[in-house]
């Protein structure tokens, strides 16, 4: 359980990092942000779902987990589904390719500092 904090906290290390000095990783999560208050705001309001259930229906399609358990009904939300998921999923992948260079590139930092050192 430890090292799920811990883990937690790198990749919210990292994240505030990229934020901090990364334009490209800024505009990234700014466009992953946008996907999701967009398809929340459009799932909300075309298929009556819940807040929080058109969210986690975003994510799930983000992250290509796709559960089924929330299932687009209308001719319109099919279809928004569609782009939705082409670009979101796109996206998404970015946003983690990015954070896991962060990631690489501070502990590289890291073992060059220690290396310099001795």
């Amino acid at each position: 359980m430890v090292s799920l904090f811990v883990n937690f906290y790198k990749l919210i290390a990292a994240v505030a990092y990229g934020v901090r000095t990364d334009g490209e990783f800024r505009v990234l999560v700014l466009s992953l942000l946008l996907f999701l208050g967009g398809g929340t705001f459009f799932y909300r309001n075309a298929e009556g779902w819940a807040m929080l259930d058109a969210l986690y229906f975003c994510v799930m399609t983000m992250s290509t987990i796709g559960y089924g358990d929330l299932v687009p009904t209308s001719p319109v939300s099919k279809a928004f589904t569609i782009v939705f998921s082409m670009l979101s999923i796109g996206c998404f992948a970015a946003v983690v390719s990015k954070v896991v260079k962060i990631i690489l590139v501070r502990r590289e930092d890291r073992i060059g500092h220690i290396a310099d050192r001795t």
